[in-house]
């Protein structure tokens, strides 16, 4: 029996695996890598040795005022790290500069104070500026022109004012944008909500190139470039975490060159082989990405790639906040079935796209092809049922009904962390 360990809000389970059945453990490479200096030297290093662009401590001599953009709660940047560092660097060579941080909630709702703390640590959280983005409060928002897929881009007027634009994030695979980080950071992190809307639009989500790992011809990452130029997104740090949410490398300067490279090392780490799966069990790598229905489609994805079509997903996620959205509920709850929500989602023109479409649109394309089990002993059942998936209380119980619909000689493929991996 193999024994393994996943991810499970704040804490992990063991679960078990007839041998027989398992044919694959999809982990990346970032679990086993062994970084050689502390999180602190990592980041110090890259911030020392920017790639594309002057050193941040360049770049704010002589400036009166800045933005960070900081991830929001959702993200699990360890910005009680990043943050520190940053702002003991700028404030170094230019201690009366008037630093604003802006927390990227994109399309989420705010960050509470709680979640600020676990994120940044008290000191920070409590001694600086925090200015939190509202995506459909128009009065903080300015127009900037027009995305390359011709809707309209509307940007958060702190970002646009301030005299230094930088940002700070981390790269993972992306189940659409390719990877997160970079330019995620301005859309959709401080984007209006029209905005957000015209770049997750149906057609995008359709694209096949609106895939985990895949930037070159992605329409969702080209837009995402657009804005950031736009900005004048001036620097990034970006930062590739392990398991543990610790930091194993970081990436400092040009938010596209500084970007990319980063994305070059977590494609060498993360990029598995699929493995042809009756039955593919994934999670969302715990907390903060399991805390509902909505990010938990992320981990699903990565279980889809590797699942033989009419195969089984158990996706492990605690979804303790719910369902995520309330139009992400609606859409799935309120129709028949999944086919009834594509027919309908692709419909839908992109300057119309409607609240989580984008989630709505990618749960029914895995839904429409395979039995999902969502396994949570946090979250109302009742609410997993209306949106078309099976719940367990225990992976146990999802294991037995897998076996009782593919039959017990059932090819089984396990992804600890589905957030994580690029099944090829």
């Amino acid at each position: 029996m193999a024994r393994i360990k996943v991810p499970y809000s704040k804490t992990h389970w063991n679960i078990e695996i007839p041998d027989k059945n398992l044919v694959g453990i999809l982990e990346s490479n970032a679990s086993k890598f062994v970084a050689k200096k502390s999180q602190e030297e990592i980041v110090n290093e890259a911030l020392d040795h920017p790639i594309g662009s002057k050193k941040l401590e360049e770049l704010v001599i002589g400036k009166k005022n800045m933005v960070i953009i900081t991830s929001d709660h959702t993200r699990p940047v360890p910005s009680h790290v990043t943050l520190p560092i940053m702002i003991e660097r700028i404030r170094k060579v230019n201690p009366y500069i008037d630093i604003k941080i802006l927390i990227a909630t994109g399309y989420h709702r705010p960050t509470t104070k709680e979640e600020l703390i676990f994120k940044c640590g008290k000191e920070i959280a409590e001694n600086e500026k925090f200015v939190m983005h509202f995506s459909k409060e128009e009065d903080t928002l300015t127009k900037v022109g027009v995305l390359p897929s011709g809707g309209e881009l509307w940007l958060n007027k702190l970002a646009m004012e301030t005299e230094l634009l930088i940002a700070e994030g981390f790269i993972e695979p992306h189940f659409f944008a390719g990877f997160s980080g970079g330019r995620k950071s301005v859309l959709p992190g401080v984007a209006g909500a029209k905005t957000v809307l015209a770049n997750h639009c149906s057609k995008f989500i359709a694209s096949d190139y609106a895939r985990t790992g895949i930037l070159e011809n992605n329409p969702i990452h080209e837009d995402m470039l657009y804005a950031a130029k736009k900005a004048n997104l001036v620097f990034i740090l970006n930062v590739v975490i392990d398991s543990q949410k610790k930091v194993i490398d970081a990436f400092a300067g040009d938010y596209k060159l500084a970007h990319e490279k980063g994305c070059e090392f977590v494609t060498s780490l993360a990029k598995v082989d699929k493995v042809e799966a009756d039955i593919a069990i994934s999670t969302n790598g715990g907390y903060p990405l399991d805390q509902n229905i909505y990010q938990a489609v992320k981990g699903m994805t990565a279980a889809e790639a590797t699942c033989k079509e009419g195969g089984v997903i158990i996706m492990i996620a605690a979804c303790n906040d719910g369902h995520g959205g309330q139009s992400f509920y609606d859409n799935m709850a309120e129709a028949s079935g999944p086919e009834e929500v594509l027919e309908k989602v692709l419909k839908i023109p992109a300057d119309q796209t409607i609240p989580d479409q984008w989630e709505f649109q990618i749960l029914a394309r895995i839904l429409s092809k395979y039995t999902v089990i969502m396994v949570t002993d946090l979250c109302d059942p009742e609410m997993i049922k209306a949106m078309h998936m099976e719940h367990a209380y225990t992976f146990e119980e999802a294991l037995i009904r897998a076996f009782a619909i593919k039959g017990e000689d059932a090819k089984v493929g396990i992804i600890p962390d589905g957030v994580s991996v690029i099944v090829k």
